[in-house]
């Protein structure tokens, strides 16, 4: 759960199975899309894509994606399921209990998602990794401040 943010997979403290079984049945493959479809509402329905820079299974609380991929970019498929429209969805169809909510593959399945043309996906998918790669220079700019400001109240705290 906490391994899925910002439409990726961040590899800290992640779970490993040397389970046969596990490995045959949960591995990912390149541009596989993961959703979370159990945890705490906040955290349902957040969706990764899995670009294989290693080898990886997944884990119970996640649904692999079936899309076509002859129709949808997956990051584009991405993008969309992680929207401010879609994850909205997603809190008014999941099932909840203490501390726990769900959004099952059934509900999944009848999402619906746009699907303009591949080429409009890989043109929406370059135009939004622009506006991250300046997202993510943005914030290393911000880190280095937050670095520095720290830095000069330890100074003064010792």
């Amino acid at each position: 759960m906490g391994n899925i943010q910002n439409g990726k997979i961040v590899w800290d403290d992640v779970v490993y199975s040397n389970d046969p079984d596990d490995i045959a049945q949960y591995m990912l493959y390149e541009n596989d899309v993961l959703f979370n479809r159990t945890n705490s509402p906040v955290h349902v329905g957040k969706s990764a894509i899995y670009t294989g820079d290693r080898p990886a299974i997944f884990a119970g609380y996640l649904i692999r994606v079936n899309y076509k991929k002859d129709m949808l970019n997956p990051k584009f498929l991405t993008y969309i399921l992680n929207s401010k429209p879609i994850r909205e969805h997603g809190f008014s169809v999941m099932s909840k209990s203490i501390n726990q909510a769900n959004i099952s593959a059934g509900l999944l399945k009848q999402y619906e998602i746009p699907v303009p043309s591949l080429e409009q996906q890989d043109a929406i998918v370059a135009q939004i990794e622009v506006y991250e790669a300046e997202m993510d220079k943005a914030q290393a700019v911000i880190d280095n401040y937050i670095e520095r400001k720290n830095e000069i109240l330890n100074r003064y705290l010792k």
